[in-house]
């Protein structure tokens, strides 16, 4: 019989509790099974607190200029407090198999989902902020087991999800150096500490980072990557773009509309979460840490929840209820502080430009999907610049920043195109 423990995290005033076979003290190597497991009064609390929250006076303007407009953060966050059933998320990631296991001193928390088909193809999959392994949740069945979701059965892959450290079930680094090309190399670690001997690998958001740093390292058995928002801003555009243009001479009626549409990004704050967690990620902590209300609205502010209407629109995905998952996930771990640290390991810079200048050392295969609902959309040429060895570009016809999240079967299409021809 597995033997069990309670693993204590120290989230505000309660005990968090996991389950997991641990590892012989003698070999910090091994993977061991890990189980969600939420007392009740860590939910308690987090209602309690909702319930006692201090609201601010209205904003003075009918739009998100300001932040998160009053009236509907209200209504989402009092649903939080009263309607919304963390059990159901818990579920549903009981029911993937989930690991551990410690790379570099730190645990790293991960969904493995392996295929029916034992020829599929390995992949590790990377999510970004504020999103974390749940954004993958829905795209698994699809990935996995292609045939049962419209797909070829020859398209399959072995699914790796971890969650990045400081986010969500890992652990804490307890020092700085963790930036995208640290993780980089711990899961490569990982892959091959799971007896993959060649894989490919996905990423968003900080996931795109992370991946194209596994890329340059190309360490042994990478096969190649594929990335939605990919960080291609030519250096010419990027320095333009820092000190707020004008445009540099030359560029195609697409190039110029990208260039615009990122000036005025810039020019309207819509990248100021990024400039205060680079800078005082412990002080955003302190709120996000204290106070369920903030931390919605601070992570509401993130440009990829632009076009959502604070579940308004039932039929829209992510759902309401999938976006608390999210943000009960952040809280339950107590990691919205040490998530934000990403972004200081970074000097600060977003996950827009924290590769672009370091694309041309990759030579391995790359995809790469521009979603049209992104913060970004990158043209082909400027695309076509970043990698010398791209072998997949599409645009597609729907979905934004959250692309697994808001367009699961979409997206699972796309991988398998953009894998097709490394198999």
């Amino acid at each position: 019989m597995k033997r069990t423990y309670a693993a204590l995290a120290a989230t505000l005033a309660f005990s968090f509790s996991v389950m997991a076979s641990p590892a012989p003290a003698d070999d910090a190597r091994v993977v061991r099974p890990f189980h969600v497991q939420v007392p009740e009064t860590a939910l308690a609390d987090l209602r309690s607190r909702i319930a006692t929250t201090r609201w601010p006076d209205q904003e003075t303007v009918a739009d998100r200029s300001q932040g998160a407009q009053l009236a509907k953060l209200q209504k989402l966050v009092r649903y939080w407090g009263t309607s919304y059933n963390w059990r159901k998320a818990e579920a549903q990631l009981n029911a993937l198999p989930q690991y551990m296991t410690t790379i570099d001193g730190v645990d790293i928390h991960f969904i493995w989902v392996r295929s029916p088909n034992p020829n599929a193809l390995p992949l590790i999959m990377t999510h970004g902020w504020p999103g974390s392994v749940l954004e993958f949740v829905k795209v698994v069945g699809p990935l996995t087991d292609p045939g049962a979701h419209g797909g070829k059965a020859g398209d399959a892959f072995d699914v790796v999800i971890p969650s990045i450290p400081g986010y969500g079930f890992s652990a804490k680094p307890t020092g700085t150096g963790w930036d995208p090309d640290h993780i980089a190399r711990v899961w490569a670690e990982l892959m091959h500490r799971l007896g993959y001997m060649r894989y490919v690998a996905q990423g968003g958001d900080w996931g795109a980072p992370i991946t194209s740093a596994m890329a340059r390292q190309a360490p042994t058995g990478l096969a190649g990557i594929h990335v939605n928002l990919p960080a291609t801003v030519p250096p010419e555009e990027a320095a333009a773009l820092t000190v707020g243009g004008p445009a540099p001479a030359g560029l195609s009626e697409k190039e110029r509309a990208t260039f615009d549409v990122l000036l005025t990004f810039a020019k309207q704050g819509n990248s100021a979460y990024s400039t205060m967690l680079g800078a005082r990620p412990q002080t955003i902590g302190y709120g996000v840490t204290d106070s369920p209300a903030f931390l919605a609205a601070f992570m509401l502010g993130h440009p990829g929840f632009a076009r959502w209407t604070y579940g308004a629109d039932a039929k829209t995905s992510p759902t309401k209820d999938e976006v608390l998952d999210d943000f009960t996930l952040y809280w339950l771990t107590n990691s919205a502080a040490s998530a934000g640290r990403l972004y200081w390991e970074n000097m600060g810079r977003s996950p827009l430009f924290a590769a672009a200048q370091k694309t041309a050392e990759i030579s391995l295969p790359v995809a790469v999907t521009v979603f049209p609902e992104d913060v970004y959309r990158p043209p082909e040429t400027w695309v076509r610049r970043a990698y010398r060895n791209l072998i997949y570009f599409h645009e597609a016809d729907k979905g934004g920043h959250f692309a697994a999240w808001e367009q699961p079967q979409l997206f699972a299409e796309e991988l398998r195109a953009a894998f097709r021809s490394l198999r």
